[in-house]
């Protein structure tokens, strides 16, 4: 009896023109994808194909051209068990409706980035610690969501950011009274195919958070709570697999981050 239900809801699937996999779950929500970054290097800014220019950092310095490795700094949020540990934030704006052929799409923009240099830049006016905020509403670009087992598959996007690069004198007590020295920075991160799950557990929460979006360590704008979708997890011949650690490059510079949701099966990043 069992096996005849399940053929009745096949067929029916396929008379109506779905398939399957589109008929059990057609629907991503529209929602936020949170992001931890480590502190192994693997994130960074190469300055050697476009220096910050001569005279940035006191009237006598010189242009420089290093790099400077990156790691996560915890956003503040509206309250502690907000997006613990997160410090990046793309938000999917659209719920993704998945078609005939199993392709969802949904526009997509970067809503909280906060990052500190691992190391402090050396340079002859001293030595500064370079932080890592967005800098003004960012731009809007689409993913593209292929489902290819019951439970996930791949998507595709690029991820255009705007960021505002704040460099701090390291002798200064305070970082929000110090003098700050900043820099505009933009560059989008080109398309590659990743993986993709629906939440389970933990990762499948609703509500919203409140989030600083402009770098200033105060909580300021309401945001949509993660959804039905995480990224870094997909379903193959029936086994969760995580792919924890995911890196976007584009003209110098690498962000590699690890998705909350893998918290859970990867442990926290050090």
């Amino acid at each position: 009896m069992r096996k005849a239900n399940v053929l009745a809801v096949l067929m029916a699937s396929l008379l109506l023109g779905l398939s399957p996999l589109a008929a059990a779950e057609p629907v991503i929500q529209r929602g936020i994808d949170a992001f931890t970054t480590p502190a192994d290097g693997s994130t960074f800014y190469d300055f050697a194909k476009n220096p910050i220019p001569a005279g940035f950092f006191c009237a006598d310095s010189r242009p420089f051209t290093g790099r400077v490795a990156f790691k996560g700094l915890p956003l503040a949020t509206g309250s502690p068990e907000q997006l613990p540990g997160v410090d990046t934030v793309v938000e999917r704006l659209d719920d993704g409706v998945f078609n005939a052929k199993g392709t969802a799409t949904t526009r997509i923009q970067f809503r909280a980035l906060s990052m500190v240099s691992i190391a402090p830049i050396e340079t002859s006016c001293g030595a500064f610690h370079a932080y890592v905020a967005l800098g003004g509403p960012q731009r809007v670009t689409m993913m593209s969501i292929h489902r290819t087992t019951e439970n996930g598959g791949t998507f595709v996007a690029p991820l255009a950011v705007d960021v505002r690069l704040t460099f701090v004198p390291v002798d200064s007590v305070s970082r929000q009274a110090a003098r700050k020295l900043e820099l505009p920075v933009g560059f989008t991160f080109p398309p590659r195919s990743m993986p993709w799950g629906f939440a389970t557990g933990t990762a499948k929460a609703s509500g919203s958070v409140i989030v600083d979006t402009n770098g200033d360590l105060t909580p300021d704008t309401r945001l949509p709570g993660p959804s039905n979708f995480t990224t870094g997890q997909v379903d193959l011949w029936g086994e969760r697999v995580s792919c924890c650690l995911q890196c976007h490059e584009a003209e110098g510079h690498l962000h590699c981050f690890q998705p909350s949701p893998c918290n859970e099966l990867c442990g926290p990043i050090e």
